[in-house]
């Protein structure tokens, strides 16, 4: 039986991306549900899934729902052992749960400042300081990873796990906006925005178009450069 998965705009719903990518990714067979995000039909659409109130929700082939994405994730890993959605070694698991843990609580300026979108590069924007100083957690945690994994490339632990589920939509924004990263950095954002299931959702995510657009800036736009 496949799970139920409740899911905003593709375009901008960086969540619901993640939500998708960690039943995509691990061949977890599900179904979609569309919630009007920026249509004020969320409630109604999700209402009866309460408590559960935001997308990505999802509902398992036994019923029960599931708010927030790091439960949903971890719920996927308990029911699908083998499906690799951590890494295997107990070190780079621990780490892996890490990364993705401060992802889901932290890096305010970046979320706050870059809302996530896939259709082209803000040219000419101009990071705060505080998102800079996101960026640079968020290089010294990869490089920890690395240093845990002894993956000098590529994925975080050598193999797509959840950390790689959960950092899809920051390596979004990093591209989206041309933020000064390293060029490590730029290529692991690279490496997982190529991703065949990221271009089938970017894809999907390009097929609705809203007027007015949300999160316009008054900045001109290049193409997105992959894909």
């Amino acid at each position: 039986m496949a799970y139920e998965l409740y899911i905003g705009d593709r375009m901008y719903s960086s969540w619901s991306l993640r939500g998708w990518l960690m039943l995509e990714k691990f061949a977890i067979p599900h179904n979609i549900h569309l919630v009007g995000l920026y249509t004020g039909t969320m409630a109604q659409d999700m209402a009866h899934l309460a408590p559960a109130r935001l997308v990505p929700a999802l509902e398992t082939d036994q019923g029960l729902v599931i708010g927030e994405s790091l439960a949903m994730g971890e719920t996927l890993a308990e029911h699908f052992p083998t499906a690799g959605l951590w890494p295997r070694a107990a070190d780079q698991r621990a780490t892996a749960r890490w990364l993705v843990s401060e992802m889901v609580a932290g890096f305010s300026a970046l979320r706050g400042d870059c809302p996530m979108q896939l259709s082209h590069v803000w040219q000419g924007f101009t990071p705060s300081n505080a998102v800079l100083a996101d960026l640079a957690r968020i290089e010294a945690l990869f490089a920890h990873a690395r240093k845990i994994s002894g993956a000098p490339d590529g994925y975080l632990f050598g193999s797509y796990s959840l950390a790689e589920v959960f950092y899809t939509p920051v390596a979004a924004r990093i591209i989206g906006y041309d933020l000064p990263v390293s060029a490590a950095t730029r290529a692991y954002c690279e490496l997982l925005l190529s991703d065949p299931a990221v271009l089938k959702w970017q894809s999907l995510a390009r097929e609705v178009t809203y007027d007015p657009e949300p999160y316009l800036l008054d900045l001109e736009r290049a193409a997105w450069p992959i894909g």
